[in-house]
């Protein structure tokens, strides 16, 4: 574990399970400038140290960085001892999964192991992960646990079937979860991603198209009406076909 700061924030420790350079690090940005103590956690603990510290310096935040394995739950049960030794948690987020089952792939060219392992980081880490926090919460009477899924939540695609499976146990244990520590003071969300989280050079990208656009239709001195309908079909193709979290 490195930390990046002395003291833990009165509000608790926001655990951020899976973080890497898009959705993990912006939520833990976020709750960094609510005011919490952060805890975030992945395999590669020198990438994770330099985010961690960027994310201290920006918010002025308690920014810890932990190295876990979600699919093996004695990493989970050794990462957690450290982040428990910090304070309470009082918010998990698990944002973990297998990079390979994100990549499309033929049902029969997938071994055993790599749908082993695809379910191990969906599924497998969420109930480790949530397992190392909940009996805190009972005692406390309060806590959330989010957990991100994505469009393989709902549905089947062809050549995802490892990301649509572990992602469904994700689900059905997100939802199990919810009901039984309902009465505790417990809150689980299960939050669906319906969409890609582009990289901020391509939304770029998309937006400076029908600039261009409109300033070669014009040289050729194409319909007006016609450059206005075409700048508004890519235009809204660009600002609603992507999900951009900062």
């Amino acid at each position: 574990m490195r930390s990046f700061s002395n003291s833990t924030s009165a509000k608790g420790i926001a655990a951020i399970v899976g973080v890497g350079p898009k959705l993990g690090s912006s939520v833990a940005r976020k709750f960094a400038q609510e005011g919490y103590t952060i805890a975030i956690l992945s395999r590669d603990l020198d990438k994770l140290s330099r985010l961690a510290d960027e994310i201290a310096c920006e918010a002025k935040a308690q920014v810890f960085a932990i190295r876990i394995d979600c699919a093996d739950c004695k990493s989970v049960r050794e990462a957690f001892e450290g982040v428990l030794s910090l304070g309470t948690v009082e918010v998990l987020v698990y944002n973990a999964c297998e990079p390979s089952s994100c990549q499309p792939n033929n049902f029969m060219a997938i071994s055993p192991e790599s749908f082993q392992r695809s379910l191990a980081g969906s599924a497998h880490g969420a109930f480790y992960c949530a397992q190392q926090v909940i009996p805190g919460m009972v005692e406390r009477g309060r806590g959330t646990i989010i957990f991100t899924g994505s469009s393989a939540s709902l549905n089947g695609f062809a050549g995802y079937l490892e990301l649509s499976c572990g992602k469904f146990a994700l689900r059905g244990l997100s939802q199990c979860l919810a009901k039984e520590f309902l009465a505790s003071g417990i809150h689980v969300a299960h939050i669906v991603i319906d969409g890609a989280i582009s990289d901020p050079r391509f939304v770029l990208c998309c937006s400076l198209i029908p600039i261009y656009l409109c300033k070669i239709l014009l040289y050729f001195k194409i319909d007006i009406l016609l450059v206005s309908k075409m700048i508004e079909i890519l235009f809204g193709l660009s600002k609603e076909r992507f999900l951009f979290i900062k």
